[in-house]
């Protein structure tokens, strides 16, 4: 994440037909004029940037997000180019603080599948898009009491049955193209349109 101005913020808030594009385009080549032979573009919500080297980041602008007194509770409102355009919010504090709470109950297992999912997102499917905060947010709310008997061996359950709650959670709560979730933590909606095709293959393709 990257913090703005708010000054910045309004010059893009104002424009009509999807200001939050511009500003990312805007962020893109700026981070270009630092890194003219990376691969950089403009994702939905992020800059993903994917260095020569194989690393690979994806930068979230960002702006604190205060109430009319100027209070400001941790809050951040960021750009989303989907669907026409529109601001979202998210409070990485309280987000974190969650998924550290649920992956040491769960003995590492929440992270590791969020890692894993974003291991088969970016070797088998990086043409399509999928959000970091849609595969952290799935994960944490179909993990329920699944954890790793030990940190890191092995599933509390027969082989296979984890990945297919996986799949089943997906099946049963993704409607019209549509899959409800808030993130953990701060309870703020999370976009899904763009990342459901790609987040479906993803799990179909760690349950074959």
């Amino acid at each position: 994440m990257v913090v703005l101005p708010e000054s910045v913020y309004l010059k893009y808030d104002v424009i009509k037909g999807n200001g939050q594009s511009r500003l990312l385009q805007a962020v893109s080549q700026a981070i270009m004029t630092s890194y003219p032979r990376s691969e950089i573009r403009a994702d939905g919500q992020v800059v993903k940037i994917n260095f020569s080297d194989g690393m690979k980041f994806e930068i979230l602008p960002a702006f604190k997000k205060t109430d009319w007194y100027g209070n400001w509770d941790g809050t951040y409102k960021y750009p989303d180019t989907n669907m026409g355009g529109n601001w979202r919010s998210t409070n990485p504090k309280a987000e974190q603080e969650a998924m550290k709470t649920k992956n040491s109950s769960s003995n590492g297992l929440l992270l590791d599948t969020c890692k894993h999912l974003r291991f088969v997102r970016d070797n088998y499917f990086s043409s399509y898009h999928l959000s970091g905060i849609v595969i952290d947010s799935f994960v944490y709310h179909v993990i329920g009491g699944w954890r790793w008997t030990e940190p890191g061996s092995r599933f509390s359950s027969a082989c296979g049955t984890y990945e297919n709650a996986l799949l089943e959670y997906l099946n049963q709560n993704s409607m019209w193209g549509i899959l409800n979730l808030t993130a953990p933590g701060s309870g703020e909606n999370v976009s899904t349109e763009n990342s459901l095709e790609c987040l479906r293959k993803v799990v179909n393709y760690i349950v074959r």
